[in-house]
């Protein structure tokens, strides 16, 4: 535990100028004297850490000591090589980066652990887009790309309904979902706020020349989740009544919006002595709701909106004639 523990520091040490005693034990998760410690053992060990005092000090590493990549075990090094998305890199057009990447992180390797990178893309691969669909890579992703690397704010223009805007962005982080690429940017005009734009909605892309300075608080796998699900429920602005066979129960949360139907589902009354359920589910809109019940068929009864059991009782009289006796 406690090499594991020397190891972590020395690599938190390579990676920034000097760190403070309290930022190791918060990164390390252990007390500041026990930090103490640790430096104190490093450097009996020959390892050059350094300590400054006074109310600006810290520890570092001094004359360019690195350290090379021999602490690492075989799940680690494949674990390194599986973070890289060849189809994500290639479209924001990093790919050479990686490749070179790929090979210093070889190079440093133990030269029994060489073959992680093709042991690693032996046996994982991200298909990211969805089945029967063909995504086309936006040709504005690797402008955007250099953007959000950079910190560099851009003026964009966009798509927005019939008619096309301009806003100067600063370029947080890019998010990959079923094959369509997004942006999670913050708009100084809108006082700071973030917003997520669909990147193949922009016309055009050009730094400003200036950099912003990022708000090191932003975490973009928080944000994203919470703005994917307030637009998931935005966007349910029906709600139909439907009864519910078992297997309609089994079936319903791959239909429509999971979390919406498991609260209708714990909100519902006991089932029938049939088994049946009758739960109240937000949809998109009564035209949507028809084509996602659709596929549950005899599973599902609607109740309500009468305008829509009535689109499936002709949707019934229909089947009938086609495969009646």
């Amino acid at each position: 535990m406690r090499a594991a523990r020397l190891i972590k520091m020395v690599l938190l040490l390579q990676s920034r100028p000097s760190m403070t005693a309290a930022e190791l034990a918060e990164e390390l998760e252990v007390s500041e004297r026990t930090v103490t410690r640790d430096a104190q053992a490093l450097s009996e060990a020959g390892v050059p850490v350094y300590a400054e005092r006074g109310r600006a000090g810290g520890y570092r590493l001094i004359g360019g000591y690195r350290t090379r990549l021999t602490g690492l075990h075989r799940g680690e090094a494949e674990a390194l090589f599986l973070s890289g998305l060849p189809g994500a890199l290639r479209e924001m057009g990093l790919e050479d980066a990686a490749s070179a990447a790929r090979l210093k992180v070889s190079a440093a390797l133990l030269p029994s652990l060489r073959d992680a990178s093709r042991s690693a893309a032996q046996r994982f691969h991200l298909d990211a887009p969805t089945w029967w669909s063909e995504p086309k890579t936006p040709d504005l992703l690797p402008a955007v790309a250099d953007a959000v690397w950079d910190d560099r704010r851009v003026v964009a223009r966009y798509r927005k309904g019939e008619t096309e805007v301009e806003r100067e962005l600063e370029p947080y982080g890019l998010v990959l979902k079923a094959g369509v690429w997004y942006l999670c940017a913050r708009v100084p005009e809108a006082s700071g706020a973030f917003r997520v734009y669909r990147i193949d909605r922009f016309t055009a892309v050009a730094p400003n020349g200036d950099r912003f300075d990022r708000d090191e608080d932003f975490d973009l796998p928080g944000f994203w989740e919470e703005r994917a699900a307030q637009f998931a429920r935005a966007i349910l602005r029906a709600e139909v009544v439907v009864r519910l066979s078992p297997d309609g129960v089994r079936v319903l949360p791959h239909v429509l919006d999971r979390l919406s139907v498991q609260e209708a589902l714990a909100k519902a009354a006991a089932p029938n002595a049939e088994g049946w359920v009758t739960v109240t589910v937000p949809v998109e809109s009564e035209e949507v709701a028809h084509s996602q019940l659709a596929g549950l068929g005899p599973e599902v009864e609607v109740l309500a909106p009468e305008s829509l059991r009535t689109r499936f009782a002709e949707d019934a009289r229909r089947l009938g004639r086609l495969y009646g006796t």
